[in-house]
């Protein structure tokens, strides 16, 4: 999956977008995170709701061109084959970075369970209407993956590869984000590596529920700090913010930090209300495979 995203002034790596008050946007107050809800009984695509990127990326300093993609796994999906008889399949969706917006989970939970009363030819065709409704709401091709052979599926689990920072005995006093804590270790010494922590915690902007994930930070360039790096990752404890917007803000820190050549930073989140959200940005487009982590 390659995307690209372009700042506002593509041609500058120091483009600097200015911070904006107004970044809890009254857009939100509409959205089906954090009040009651009635689950839809019939198939209904208006429940996807859109949230703009541009709103949160004023607030970060740009590093130029990008490559990622948000991928949400799916382990609830279900509708009616076309004798009535239910169908179980698991989905993969890959929403490009460079899409205008991203979506709301909770709405993407709603849409999701609008299918299961309704009867399909078969996958395919199921498929085919999430790739319509999906971008039509991200405003991009959005790619889906859906499998409803569970009984001959497997899928891999296993940790995230790397370096683990989790065992580095460093004391914490700062629960917000703070990119003054990243350091570059003596010695400028250039190098490649994958750093990992399985201590990322955000929450939602929203209804302040914990998101719990797993980061994975692969760079070639002056060597970070390990223990500065695992301070900063855990500085996000007390943060609210998207998912999606909590990865991109890693990315700007860390390339504003240490000048990588190549920056890849991706996050994968533990399931709620039956998805994960998995997203990464990166100086390169790569090849980010399916497999999840033991928490996940």
């Amino acid at each position: 999956m390659e995307t690209t995203f372009h700042s506002a002034k593509a041609r500058g790596y120091n483009t600097f977008l200015h911070f904006r008050s107004d970044m809890s946007d009254h857009h939100l107050n509409e959205a089906p995170l954090g009040r009651e809800t009635v689950y839809p009984g019939a198939y209904d695509p208006g429940l996807l709701f859109p949230i703009e990127r541009a709103v949160n990326r004023q607030g970060l300093w740009l590093p130029g061109p990008w490559h990622g993609a948000d991928i949400w796994n799916a382990y609830e999906v279900s509708w009616l084959n076309h004798r009535g008889l239910p169908r179980a399949a698991i989905a993969r969706f890959i929403v490009p970075a460079d899409s205008p917006c991203l979506i709301e989970s909770k709405s993407f939970k709603l849409y999701l369970n609008s299918l299961n009363e309704e009867r399909y030819g078969d996958a395919a065709d199921v498929a085919a209407l999430l790739r319509s409704d999906l971008g039509k709401a991200a405003g991009a091709d959005v790619e889906v993956w859906l499998n409803d052979e569970l009984a001959s599926l497997e899928a891999a689990c296993r940790p995230l590869s790397g370096t683990c920072l989790d065992s580095l005995d460093v004391e914490i006093d700062r629960y917000e984000p703070d990119p003054g804590l990243l350091r570059r270790a003596p010695g400028g010494e250039i190098v490649t590596e994958t750093l990992v922590s399985n201590l990322l915690k955000s929450n939602c902007p929203v209804t302040g529920q914990p998101d719990w994930g797993s980061v994975q930070i692969r760079y070639t360039g002056p060597r970070i700090d390990p223990a500065s790096l695992l301070k900063y990752i855990v500085s996000f404890r007390r943060h609210t913010e998207f998912h999606e917007h909590c990865v991109e803000r890693m990315y700007c820190d860390l390339w504003q930090a240490i000048e990588p050549q190549a920056l890849f930073v991706m996050a994968r989140y533990t399931r709620r209300g039956g998805l994960d959200i998995n997203p990464w940005r990166g100086s390169h487009a790569v090849q980010v495979g399916d497999e999840r982590t033991p928490r996940q």
